[in-house]
């Protein structure tokens, strides 16, 4: 769980986004922050460190060490997951844990943004595991239900036209 949440999924994540898509997303996290900067004057400090660490992101992210240093972490940790799941069914053993709950939003945000061969197709045990993990009504429920088949689509539309709206309307 520990080496799970020493990966900072972030750089790594925006870094698979096309450059356009994520210039937009970015200027407007930027001035939803100043919108709620300017309605909430007693929050400004904590506004304000959110829209430094806005800025600071963007610089991290045309940083190819800071790329390459997240993508190897990833790495590290799916490989010693697969020597893991060599093993046994679940990270932790023969039941399903934290560890396991931890484990299956990485996979998820693999397969969201297409890199599910690269990752986890390529690494039999993980691959074993993911299809198993998918069928579980838990996953069904809180992730399956927005990111499966065409649903995943239905739902960044969602997110787009929200993200479209609220830009052209001005109301962040």
């Amino acid at each position: 769980m520990q080496k799970i949440q020493e990966w900072n999924p972030k750089y790594f994540s925006l870094s698979h986004i096309p450059d356009k898509h994520l210039v937009y997303v970015s200027k407007f996290i930027r001035r939803v922050v100043i919108a709620r900067m300017s309605e909430s004057p007693e929050l400004a400090g904590a506004y304000h460190r959110k829209l430094r660490e806005a800025y600071q992101t963007d610089e991290k992210l045309k940083d190819p060490d800071v790329l390459r240093r997240s993508e190897q972490h990833l790495v590290r940790l799916l490989d010693e997951a697969e020597t893991q799941l060599s093993e046994t069914p679940y990270l932790a053993g023969e039941e399903f844990t934290m560890a396991d709950v931890m484990l299956i939003p990485v996979l998820a945000r693999l397969k969201l943004l297409d890199l599910e061969n690269e990752y986890i197709t390529g690494r039999p045990n993980i691959a074993e595991y993911w299809i198993l993990v998918q069928q579980r009504p838990s996953y069904k429920k809180v992730i399956g239900k927005h990111f499966d088949g065409w649903r995943k689509h239905k739902t960044l539309f969602k997110t787009w036209c929200f993200v479209r709206i609220r830009s052209l309307l001005k109301r962040y």
